[in-house]
């Protein structure tokens, strides 16, 4: 018979509580004095690629675009694709201007000749982008909160979406950190971590409820840590299956992909760390204060100082 696991978890909530402190604090350091790194898609501006000959280099890119006007070329971002051709995102939000630039960037690096191939997003296509999706992020968590509320209780909702918080900060941190732009994937994997980091949590919510109906011979943080070590295979199977795929992702797929596989990845790890070492955690400390779990905890502190 296989022996189940029997970490005790809940007794490192400090552990847990010093980890999500240093990486939120790190992370809104690096929100407040780095910033965000947001896309062409927010905040208006141009994509062009360039199909690219051997030997032209980023910095020769960024030259031929100061070369031909562009504004603030200097911060122009610059990715080379799998097929080795350049997708350059600059702040020209001048359709004619920009189709200019191109050619003129074409001709000074000396490169094939082909077709124009420039995106130019207006700044309020980017706002209305903005306002969709903390739209979107807003009502997404009112529904979470109801949801909970009504399937369980108040309490693990609140718990549920602190984690929620806790995940999407340290994936904000983490692009922040890295530079990364902020693009309309990256919110579409905010979204989607969401769901991911939810159900981790759910998982072990319902098996605590399960175990706690009827408590006598254990305190509720007692409960709470069995449940989680009985839901704990299940919690890293489900976890590694889902990160596995998504990191494939990020090493082999395209640009595109690449940008949306980070911040899954980023989400995925946070969040199955959070199930446990945030919302159980907490949710468990907050249940222990109620006069019945208080009760129950001293009367087995109670007996155990008999028994010593």
């Amino acid at each position: 018979m296989r022996k189940r696991m029997d970490f005790d978890f809940l007794g490192k909530r400090n552990v847990f509580f010093a980890v999500s402190g240093v990486l939120i604090a790190i992370s809104i350091a690096a929100l407040i004095f780095k910033g965000l790194v947001f896309g062409i898609e927010f905040q208006g501006g141009t994509v062009m690629t360039l199909t690219a000959k051997p030997g032209v280099t980023a910095e020769q890119v960024r030259k031929a675009l100061e070369g031909a006007g562009v504004p603030e070329a200097r911060n122009a971002s610059i990715q080379t694709t799998q097929d080795g051709a350049f997708l350059v995102r600059t702040a020209e939000s001048d359709p004619q201007k920009a189709e200019d630039a191109f050619l003129k960037v074409v001709k000074d690096l000396g490169l094939p000749e082909q077709e124009v191939t420039v995106t130019t997003i207006g700044p309020g296509w980017g706002r209305s982008v903005t306002r969709s999706a903390l739209t979107a992020l807003a009502i997404s968590i009112l529904a979470i909160l109801f949801y909970i509320s009504v399937r369980f209780e108040y309490k693990m909702s609140v718990t549920a979406v602190l984690a929620l918080v806790h995940d999407a900060l340290i994936v904000l941190g983490i692009y922040a950190v890295a530079g990364r732009e902020v693009t309309p994937n990256t919110i579409a994997a905010l979204l989607t971590i969401l769901g991911y980091s939810l159900y981790d949590t759910i998982v072990v919510f319902h098996r605590i409820r399960e175990n706690t109906r009827t408590l006598v011979k254990q305190t509720f943080t007692e409960a709470a840590n069995e449940s989680i070590n009985q839901v704990l295979t299940r919690w890293i199977n489900t976890s590694l299956t889902s990160i596995i795929p998504v990191t494939m992702l990020f090493v082999f797929g395209g640009e595109t992909l690449k940008d949306f596989a980070f911040a899954l990845l980023a989400g995925m790890l946070s969040g199955a760390y959070s199930s446990v070492g945030v919302a159980s955690t907490v949710y468990a400390m907050w249940k222990e204060t109620e006069p019945r779990y208080q009760a129950l905890r001293k009367k087995r502190e109670q007996a155990g100082a008999k028994a010593s």
